[in-house]
């Protein structure tokens, strides 16, 4: 029998995430995941009148693609690629994955052609059609969450059918807020920063984009950032591990770059390109049921009472101008048992210790 939340959280995708509409075509892009998420996703697509196609993916067969990918290789499956995706309107990915550092193993220089080539199909996706990405729930997310996997499940499902539509009132304050801020402060335990974010839009996300969702976002002017940022929250990347990442900025480029462990393998990604070390995003985490860092960064990046402040390429919609094959969205967490720390703007402190001041904004703030 099919837990009736796959079929709420299906629905829920088509019918709030993606908005499908009679006629249009959408692409599933599956990964580890249980038959009942495809067949969910397909039955409430066609109940609306769209039209599903379906990728299966698995995460050990990719990575083994990705360790002896060659130009031509993958040169030729981006057309492919590209051309499917062309061809729809709207886009879902649900990934699954029994290991979270299946990736770990792949040649850095693999990792990198791999994801240069395959930028066209990401950049149509994002830019030109409806789409939205989430996790599936997996033993090893629960381990990384410290919770069972009963405890997980409830969780993960609590939070991808949050009313997203109740937070997105809130989340429209605060991008008011943002949209007339001109300078912002950020301070905390080995954090100084400071930037501009005048003239950029904010773009308050509830549910359309990433499951679960509740962040708002904008960019910083790009050569106004100066100043340390040290993130709380332990990351991963092209599936290797970083911890204590810490990284000073000159005239809005990383001019240092440290953390525990794995130096080089950070200031290589950080070499990627010209833009990997510029900023390209800068976020408020709202989403009160998402609490603890777990290296999963569509949970992680809006986590309440943090902010993430992301290396490498903006979106188009909010656009600074940086380009870079690289958007790494790295966190930091200012509850008090995170060591706490404030955030201005314009001078008003907006949030402090991870909550917002204006009682117009305490939905927002985390369910502690």
């Amino acid at each position: 029998m099919t837990d009736p939340r796959i079929t709420q959280l299906a629905q829920a995708l088509i019918r709030h995430s993606c908005r499908l509409q009679a006629g249009e075509n959408i692409l599933f892009d599956l990964i580890d995941t249980p038959e009942e998420v495809g067949i969910e996703l397909i039955r409430a697509a066609r109940a609306v009148g769209g039209v599903p196609h379906i990728n299966l993916r698995r995460s050990r067969i990719t990575a083994e693609m990705f360790s002896g990918a060659t130009k031509s290789q993958y040169g030729l499956i981006a057309q492919l690629e590209l051309s499917q995706m062309q061809k729809m309107q709207a886009y879902i990915a649900v990934r699954g994955s029994d290991n979270s550092f299946e990736n770990s193993a792949v040649p850095a220089d693999a990792m990198h052609l791999t994801q240069r080539l395959m930028r066209p199909v990401h950049d149509h996706r994002v830019c030109r059609t409806k789409w939205c990405v989430l996790r599936w729930p997996s033993p090893s997310m629960a381990q990384a969450a410290g919770m069972s996997t009963q405890a997980f499940e409830d969780f993960y499902f609590r939070c991808c059918l949050a009313d997203y539509d109740s937070l997105k009132v809130a989340m429209d304050k605060l991008a008011d807020r943002m949209v007339h801020t001109d300078h912002v402060h950020i301070v905390g335990p080995g954090t100084d920063l400071h930037f501009s974010i005048k003239g950029l839009p904010a773009i308050p996300c509830a549910g359309e984009m990433n499951i679960p969702d509740g962040e708002v976002f904008t960019a910083p002017v790009r050569d106004s950032v100066f100043g340390t940022v040290s993130y709380t929250a332990p990351s991963l990347y092209q599936g290797i591990p970083f911890d204590g990442v810490k990284l000073r900025f000159e005239n809005g480029k990383i001019v240092e770059a440290h953390c525990n462990g794995n130096e080089v393998a950070l200031n290589k990604i950080l070499d990627s390109d010209e833009g990997a070390r510029y900023v390209g995003e800068f976020a408020l985490g709202v989403n009160p049921e998402v609490l603890l860092p777990m290296r999963d960064i569509l949970f992680d990046e809006k986590i309440a009472g943090s902010f993430h402040f992301t290396p490498g390429n903006a979106y188009e919609n909010c656009d600074n101008g940086n380009r870079s094959q690289v958007h790494w969205d790295l966190v930091c967490i200012q509850r008090p048992e995170y060591g706490g720390g404030e955030i201005y703007f314009d001078n008003e402190l907006i949030r402090k210790d991870g909550r917002f001041l204006d009682p117009d904004l305490a939905v927002l703030n985390p369910n502690t």
